[in-house]
């Protein structure tokens, strides 16, 4: 089963598919740059309870970033 959310609501290990970004044209071109882009899979490595950075995998490469940003990635969880 699958459900909509965003990538900074997703508890660690959890696996999904970026379905599209909640974020202007700048923050999305910065995103797609980092290697996250529509369709790609993503794994949360670790992500802190209180607005502190997310780790995600995309392919072979792990990104940290804020976690404003990851509440902009939309995933598919459970992909």
């Amino acid at each position: 089963m699958s459900r909509a959310a965003d990538l900074a609501s997703l508890p660690p290990g959890a696996k999904g598919k970026i379905t599209g970004f909640a974020a202007g044209p700048g923050l999305v071109r910065r995103l797609e740059e980092m290697g996250l882009r529509s369709g790609l899979g993503v794994v949360k490595i670790s992500g802190m309870p209180l607005r502190g950075p997310v780790v995600v995998q995309v392919g072979g490469t792990r990104l940290a970033i804020g976690h404003g940003m990851a509440k902009k990635v939309m995933v598919e969880a459970g992909r």
